[in-house]
């Protein structure tokens, strides 16, 4: 049921049903009022509200580009690069994003506080003001009525037509006044059809830009989306291969006897007792020592001073000489006498003495160093580092680092890789894609030299390697590689050094693993294996 029409006639009536119509008007446009003074009210809270939003992911946004993904080893993958830009590309995002969000927060108070603010005072305070004058006008036209009603009849014929006169003159002022109330209080309830709902519309507007901008975002977004996802599944199974090496090599150390060495610049180090001399007797103190073999420098803390020495011979000491285990002396050059030195165990005194040439026997018979100089991958130890930084070079590197290889290796891989890349063409039914390939005989095809967390994180890049022969298999072994392309150098030194010394199982080179006679490749050294 809608408000009841107000006719102009009634205002001279001013019939009590008149007064019942208009009273509907005034408790409606009142509500009206209340209403949005609310909505202002709750417009300027989600203003706010955006604000703070819009303060917040800025934030978000500037942490995300203030970041720098840092990853093992002195190289990166294409999947790592794009991955660790993501950060920034995500930034750029919701700076793109936030962009929009702050034009719709700068236009909301034009928009939307602004025009209702003034409907709300301009109009309906135009009509509260029409009613304070008309029932001003009311009650003065009443009162005026029953005075004027209660003259007597007695009175002189020209005071009475004076008082009709002036009745009828606060008549019409009365009339006037209803008749104006009555125009503008339907002339506000027509108006709030559209002054009030075309802020909101705008409004609304504003945040449909800011969604639609949202939406055309993230259309662009999808192709680089789709990249992402693939760079980051390839990144979590080179990262399944890795962890599973990286924990065989955690296990075998866990279970082997103590010795091996890290490797590092010197033949041998780690930490000895050194017996020291004191007045009272001699103590035996924890000092770390590093030895060089080539050119004999023993490095070492004695008495709490740091001193070089050069080792003139080493020579194990005898338990029953002594009541301490594992002790070696070893004589210098620039001191009389011997000292003597403790080692943490029996596997690490041989690894001391095997560094120092000492007169204990080694445990490493000749057959066994045979076969560890000569067991190599089919890449070869020698070119290990250099694949490994052509990978990023990509094809004219590793094309010309596969010629460089001896005859038979590279025969052997030569037919290994056409094979791989037969199997790669049925990869919609076997799953073997190059990648899934590369993957497999990566760490077959290009182990390191030394068992080394540092050497399985370079796994990613050996798989780079063989996925990048086994799909370029018919330009690699079928063309001459072009002898203008540089080989890749050694990596530049970082200003903040990695650390480069990890645990591995020996010393020496990998032990030999052995293969079936029609299997032997060609070593650097002989011509057969």
């Amino acid at each position: 049921m809608g408000l009841p029409t107000l006719e102009f006639s009634d205002s001279f009536l001013d019939s009590p049903e008149f007064r019942e119509r208009l009273q509907c008007h005034e408790i409606e446009l009142e509500r009206t009022n209340s209403f949005i003074k609310d909505l202002i009210k709750d417009g300027n809270m989600l203003i706010s509200a955006l604000r703070s939003l819009s303060l917040a992911v800025q934030r978000f946004s500037q942490s995300l580009q203030e970041f720098q993904f840092e990853c093992i080893g002195d190289a990166e993958t294409d999947d790592e690069v794009n991955i660790a830009q993501s950060l920034k590309e995500f930034s750029q995002l919701l700076s793109t994003m936030e962009e929009e969000r702050k034009r719709l927060i700068q236009n909301a108070d034009d928009v939307l506080i602004s025009p209702l603010e003034r409907f709300r005072k301009e109009q309906i305070g135009a009509v509260k003001e029409g009613k304070k004058q008309f029932d001003k006008e009311t009650e003065r036209y009443y009162s005026v009525l029953e005075k004027h009603l209660s003259l007597s009849s007695k009175k002189k014929e020209s005071q009475l037509n004076e008082a009709d006169s002036q009745m009828s003159k606060d008549r019409q002022i009365f009339y006037d006044a209803s008749l104006q109330y009555v125009f503008k209080i339907q002339e506000v309830q027509e108006r709030k059809k559209f002054e009030f709902v075309e802020p909101l519309l705008a409004f609304l507007q504003g945040l449909f830009t800011f969604y639609h901008e949202g939406y055309e975002l993230a259309s662009e977004f999808e192709p680089y989306k789709q990249q992402l996802q693939f760079n980051l599944q390839n990144a979590r199974n080179n990262f399944e291969s890795t962890r599973a090496e990286v924990e065989k090599l955690m296990k075998r150390i866990r279970s082997a006897e103590e010795d091996f060495k890290a490797p590092s610049c010197f033949t041998m180090e780690g930490y000895l007792y050194i017996q020291e001399k004191r007045p009272l007797g001699s103590v035996w103190t924890r000092y770390y020592c590093t030895y060089e073999k080539s050119s004999k420098m023993f490095n070492g803390l004695v008495n709490g001073t740091p001193e070089v020495f050069r080792l003139r011979s080493c020579v194990r000491r005898k338990t029953d000489s002594i009541d301490k285990r594992f002790c070696f002396d070893i004589e210098v050059v620039e001191r009389h006498g011997v000292i003597t030195l403790q080692a943490l165990s029996e596997a690490n005194r041989r690894l001391w003495m095997e560094a120092m040439d000492g007169k204990e026997p080694t445990i490493t018979s000749g057959l066994k160093n045979y076969f560890r100089c000569l067991a190599e991958p089919l890449l070869t130890y020698r070119l290990h580092k250099e694949f490994i930084r052509a990978a990023s070079k990509r094809l004219r590197a590793i094309h010309a680092l596969v010629h460089k290889l001896p005859e038979k290796n590279r025969a052997m891989l030569d037919l290994l890789t056409n094979h791989l890349l037969k199997v790669s063409s049925h990869s919609d039914q076997n799953l073997m894609t190059v990648s899934n390939l590369g993957m497999i005989f990566g760490p077959t095809l290009m182990r390191s030299q030394e068992e080394t967390v540092a050497a399985m994180m370079n796994i990613k890049f050996q798989n780079i390697v063989v996925e990048i022969i086994i799909e370029n298999h018919d330009k690699i072994f079928g063309e001459a590689p072009d002898l203008s392309v540089p080989l890749p150098q050694a990596p530049s030194s970082r200003s903040t050094p990695r650390r480069t010394k990890a645990i591995c199982l020996s010393s020496g080179k990998r032990k030999a693993r052995l293969y079936s006679p029609a299997l032997c490749l060609a070593d650097n050294d002989s011509e057969f294996l």
